[in-house]
């Protein structure tokens, strides 16, 4: 069933509603060099704009948002860095579980804990079985993520289970991914300005609109991200098909 959203109850401009959003969230660095402040400042202000986009989810009725926090390939990027990160995550579990708890948001977790600090894979798996049976909104945190080898794992998931080569389908890979359940992205969201989507959601973003904006992430407020669901509702969708085909 379609949904319809307004940014505020003064206007008029409606739009359908994906049910499945996904965001890169790029440019937590570049925000904080551009005010002389060190990258760990960018991605505090990252996290703290992340709790607004998780409210304008909830309240413009977005039922799963799958951020991209943390690649399998981000761990080449400087050791204080990685550290700061890691701690921030902590923090921000800390801090906001309650809340998330408490207004229906269910975290899941994509990726790999093994190369987490332990004290974070409790953390991470605390908020997972605290919030399992929400259901306002779904929120998986991609963290320590990589789509090649999230494909590659269901593959060897496959074999394992000794199946045959005539049984692989794209169904049986499918329920083998992280997010299996769960409908691939509608929408997927890049900010500050690149155009690729950096091993994210490879599979499930086969046919998933693509919206790429300049704003770098602690700045893509509440108005940026309607302005990404405007631009998704003026789409037509195909699936490889032909707009009005019978």
């Amino acid at each position: 069933m379609s949904q319809t959203c307004s940014p505020d109850s003064t206007s008029d401009e409606l739009l359908t509603v994906p049910q499945h959003v996904a965001i890169i969230m790029d440019g937590n660095g570049r925000w904080a060099q551009r005010r002389g402040l060190p990258r760990s400042a960018g991605h505090r202000a990252g996290t703290e704009n992340l709790r607004r986009i998780i409210e304008a989810c909830v309240e413009y009725g977005v039922r799963v948002l799958t951020i991209y926090a943390f690649s399998t390939e981000n761990w080449q990027r400087p050791r204080d860095e990685v550290a700061a990160l890691m701690k921030l995550m902590s923090v921000m579990i800390d801090r906001e579980m309650e809340s998330l708890h408490r207004n229906g948001v269910q975290v899941r977790h994509i990726g790999s804990l093994d190369e987490l600090p332990r004290g974070l894979q409790a953390k991470i798996r605390h908020a997972v079985e605290l919030t399992s049976q929400n259901e306002r909104l779904i929120l998986n945190v991609a963290v320590n993520y990589g789509s090649r080898r999230e494909i590659a794992e269901a593959v060897r998931a496959l074999v394992c289970s000794g199946i045959s080569p005539d049984e692989v389908t794209e169904e049986s890979i499918d329920q083998r991914l992280y997010t299996a359940g769960l409908p691939d992205p509608d929408l997927v969201v890049r900010t500050a300005g690149e155009m690729r989507l950096s091993n994210f959601l490879l599979w499930q973003a086969a046919y998933a609109e693509f919206y790429a904006t300049p704003i770098l992430w602690p700045d893509f407020d509440r108005a940026e991200f309607f302005g990404a669901l405007v631009a998704y509702s003026q789409r037509t969708r195909r699936f490889g098909g032909l707009s009005g085909a019978r």
